[in-house]
């Protein structure tokens, strides 16, 4: 995670002229007042409320396209739950058996995606700036989301990180949060240290390892610890970040036992934040790696509403985007 990335400072390709959101594809460079108009955007959806959630016409005849080229399962759902529930059309692309994988170019699938009168692409790719790449090159009306690209961004996972912050304990500025875990190669660790910093967050800390700490990550304003005893003492939030086992390449730890034993959320550890702490995980959990199940399953837990929170997130992108407004009624 260096401070500067080819697809750094990408605010004028995200914003239209007048400074409303055309693309999401990174937290980095935008402003703190359209951070926060995505949360109260969130707001207004999260309060819909009741067991069996209405449908609102904001999106009606609009098409979204999930284009998964890395394997998600709740990422797509809710973004597919949020798209449907904002009543769009939702094509899922198995990208497994799609025409790049028969020798069709990236950006020929775009133009005959688009030839179907598509409006909005959600793009999830193994590769740091490819929904960059995507939004450059497609058509005008067309709007780009960036589920996960690579080890540079996932902005809904750390606005939806946000809104449940926001959530539970009011305003950013008083709160000590730490990131736990395997930073180095985390997209969700970069977004959130953005999201944070920009919306004044007093105190952030990445712990983990020195193998598993990016250089210079100081850079990007914040604390970096590599004794988790320290890291967490006294902290507000705490966010443990899932071991990349995917996107680990060399002998960055001797084992997941011993990386347990060393950074792993238990009980204990957990004392040494404040009492009324509240944990998080983007998710999926790594139990008895990087949490221990008491700890997930606890009573500081709050990730199970990170996951009910990511569709009004993700509905409040979605119609931000796609110029519809904020009202949820």
């Amino acid at each position: 995670m260096k401070p500067q990335s080819p697809v750094a400072r990408p605010a004028s390709l995200q914003l239209t002229p007048d400074g409303r959101l055309r693309h999401f594809l990174s937290i980095e460079g935008l402003p703190r007042a359209l951070l926060e108009q995505i949360l109260d955007t969130a707001e207004s959806f999260a309060n819909l409320g009741g067991p069996a959630v209405k449908k609102v016409p904001l999106l009606r005849g609009k098409t979204i396209v999930n284009l998964f080229f890395e394997a998600s399962t709740r990422t797509r759902t809710t973004f597919e739950l949020a798209a449907k529930r904002l009543s769009a059309d939702v094509l899922n692309l198995n990208i497994g058996a799609a025409a790049t994988v028969k020798g069709e170019t990236l950006l020929d699938t775009l133009r005959n995606l688009e030839a179907m009168h598509t409006d909005m692409f959600v793009v999830r790719h193994a590769d740091s700036g490819a929904a960059h790449f995507i939004a450059r090159h497609a058509a005008p009306h067309v709007r780009v989301i960036n589920a996960g690209d690579g080890r540079h961004a996932h902005p809904t996972q750390a606005m939806l990180d946000m809104f449940t912050i926001r959530r539970v304990k009011g305003a950013f500025e008083p709160l000590c949060v730490a990131i736990v875990g395997d930073i180095l190669h985390s997209r969700v660790a970069r977004s959130q240290i953005h999201a944070l910093k920009t919306l004044g967050t007093g105190c952030v800390r990445v712990v983990a390892p020195r193998t598993l700490l990016p250089a210079e990550v100081e850079t990007l304003g914040v604390e970096a610890h590599v004794d988790p005893e320290t890291g967490l003492e006294e902290a507000d939030v705490i966010i443990m970040l899932r071991l990349q086992r995917e996107r680990m390449k060399g002998a960055f730890l001797p084992s997941e036992h011993e990386y347990f034993q060393r950074f792993g959320l238990t009980e204990e550890r957990l004392r040494r934040a404040r009492p009324d702490v509240i944990v998080m995980h983007p998710g999926p959990i790594n139990r008895g790696v990087e949490i221990d199940s008491r700890v997930a399953d606890g009573p500081r837990s709050v990730i199970l509403r990170q996951v009910t929170y990511g569709i009004a997130v993700r509905m409040a992108v979605m119609s931000m985007a796609l110029g519809t407004g904020t009202d949820a009624s």
